[in-house]
């Protein structure tokens, strides 16, 4: 096991949260602060110290696990209590916002770097060997370490990429894969039987994603900028083919 150099602050033991204690808590001494009981369990059986806001703070590197739509919120939070070479990352999956509030909220001489882990607790159950995160540097001195930290000892691989090109590609690869789960998970139950290759992973994909909280899933589609423009040009595919559609059975009718 690696010898373990710094103590790393951890906001949120949320699903995220738990996945990143399993495959950090051997590099790091994980401190962590969430008020819910079910951290409180969580931490005591996974050696995590649970401890207060201020410390968690304090530590040299500070990962924010937390849901969007309350970062701003802890980045504020945290600010008098950073280190003052601290690096400071989330995890969420929008960029420009994060990055924006980070920088807003942060002293000027701490490190900001935005971070897309391309998988979840579904898809990473079997390991995260040669899996995608996205790395935005935002406010940064020297982004090589980071980069061979993810990709030696982790296993993953990283792509490069400004807060702006996240969102935008995202959009769509995120944005149209949830909206489709989330309208199939509506029409369940589907069939299981007499099935096609093409319908099972189709099925497999929804299933990546059924688990994901109804607050990603909002997060996804309000937070990116860009996700309203894909969803708008989605549903006017959508419209055009049930006219399509339901004027070829209107003429089929006479």
């Amino acid at each position: 096991m690696a010898k373990k150099v710094f103590k790393l602050g951890l906001f949120g033991l949320g699903a995220f949260g738990r996945l990143i204690v399993k495959h950090l808590s051997p590099y790091f001494d994980i401190y962590a602060c969430d008020p819910s009981p079910e951290a409180r369990a969580f931490a005591k059986r996974h050696n995590v110290t649970l401890t207060s806001l201020e410390e968690v703070a304090a530590c040299r590197i500070v990962v924010l696990a937390t849901p969007v739509r309350v970062l701003k919120t802890v980045a504020e939070a945290i600010a008098p209590y950073v280190h003052p070479r601290a690096l400071i990352i989330d995890v969420g999956s929008v960029k420009m916002k994060p990055a924006k509030w980070l920088l807003d909220a942060l002293p000027p001489s701490v490190y900001i770097v935005c971070t897309h882990p391309l998988f979840g607790p579904q898809s990473a159950r079997k390991g995260i060997h040669d899996l995608e995160i996205v790395v935005c540097p935002v406010r940064l001195r020297r982004l090589s370490p980071i980069v061979r930290f993810f990709e030696n000892t982790l296993d993953l691989k990283v792509s490069l990429a400004t807060p702006e090109q996240h969102d935008k590609a995202l959009a769509a690869v995120q944005g149209l894969t949830h909206l489709i789960a989330k309208v199939l998970s509506g029409l369940e139950p589907l069939p299981t039987v007499h099935t096609t290759r093409s319908y099972d992973l189709m099925m497999q994909g929804v299933g990546l994603v059924s688990g994901d909280s109804d607050e990603l899933f909002l997060s996804i589609e309000r937070d990116n900028p860009f996700a309203a423009e894909v969803r708008r040009r989605f549903f006017v595919e959508i419209d055009a083919l049930r006219n399509r559609l339901e004027s070829h059975d209107a003429g089929a009718g006479k």
